[in-house]
């Protein structure tokens, strides 16, 4: 399932070369990183990092003019990792034994 979104673009020697920021159901993503791009025939895929962390593919159907959000994969680094056991404390209300 592809969802349209507006996207706005750094315009260089192409027209469109790589997209700056897009707006997502009414949410605006600042893009931090264009990690990868591809083309393949009259389409341009770009994967790129938003400030909120996530990654996104974004796809411009250049014939079309017409951006969509092809992809979407959580970063890792907002999960919960583990914290060192503090041994320091003893176990229990009667302490180490």
């Amino acid at each position: 399932m592809k969802i349209d979104i507006r996207v706005e673009c750094h315009a260089g020697y192409r027209a469109d070369e790589h997209p700056l920021r897009f707006t997502l159901r009414g949410r605006l993503f600042e893009i931090t990183e264009v990690e990868d791009r591809w083309y393949s025939p009259g389409t341009i895929y770009f994967r790129v990092r938003a400030e909120d962390g996530n990654f996104y593919v974004l796809r411009h159907d250049e014939g079309m003019d017409v951006w969509t959000l092809d992809a979407f994969r959580a970063s890792r680094e907002y999960e919960i990792t583990p914290q060192p056991l503090d041994v320091s404390t003893p176990p229990g209300p009667h302490g180490a034994s």
